[in-house]
């Protein structure tokens, strides 16, 4: 017997108990489920590509990847919610990553270094490393991050960077190495207010 099948209102029922729906394939569960996640997820996936029919693409993929792994949710490492953002982001930073580099204006970069340090994602995935990570990298100065984030998020080459900034190779290959360092050592260190014991 179907969970739908009880009196209780669909709508209405928590949402470890929609995920386990969706697992056992109960139609009505997995439309409630699509229903009550699906602006949060598009969202994301927006925030990170830029681009509505990709993010369509992705929040399609990120509800075929719970449907597929909702056995292996464990609700002690996040909400639901924040488990399915998570899978968002990823498949959307792989998406962007795949996509050949495209020129990138400096006004609309400023913009993506933005992203990377506030959005409404950031709310959404309260995942300790990721804003760790964002902090860091909103404490490089400026054309440090510029350089990381197309290198890392864009998959430009160094070249390819030296060329947009209209930079020797060797600084483009420099201000990457240096963020990376930077990033390195900020990560690696104690956050504020841990003591060693």
């Amino acid at each position: 017997m179907g969970m739908s099948r009880f009196r209780f209102p669909v709508g209405r029922l928590p949402d470890e108990a929609l995920l386990s729906g969706l697992a056992t394939g109960d139609p009505e569960l997995a439309v409630t489920f699509v229903r009550r996640f699906q602006h949060t997820v598009f969202g994301v996936a927006v925030a990170v590509t830029g681009d509505t029919q990709l993010a369509e693409d992705i929040a399609q993929q990120t509800f075929e990847r719970a449907w597929r792994h909702a056995q292996i949710y464990d609700s002690r490492r996040g909400s639901v919610k924040t488990w399915l953002t998570t899978i968002a982001h990823n498949l959307a930073i792989d998406a962007v990553r795949a996509r050949r580099p495209e020129p990138v204006a400096p006004e609309d970069l400023d913009v993506i270094l933005g992203v990377v340090s506030d959005t409404p994602e950031q709310h959404v995935l309260a995942d300790e490393a990721s804003s760790r990570l964002r902090a860091a990298v909103a404490e490089l100065p400026r054309e440090q991050g510029r350089a990381l984030v197309m290198a890392s998020i864009y998959g430009m080459t160094a070249q390819q960077v030296a060329d947009w900034e209209n930079i020797p190779l060797g600084t483009a290959k420099t201000r990457i190495r240096t963020a990376m360092g930077k990033l390195r050592t900020t990560l690696a260190s104690p956050k504020r207010g841990d003591h060693v014991q």
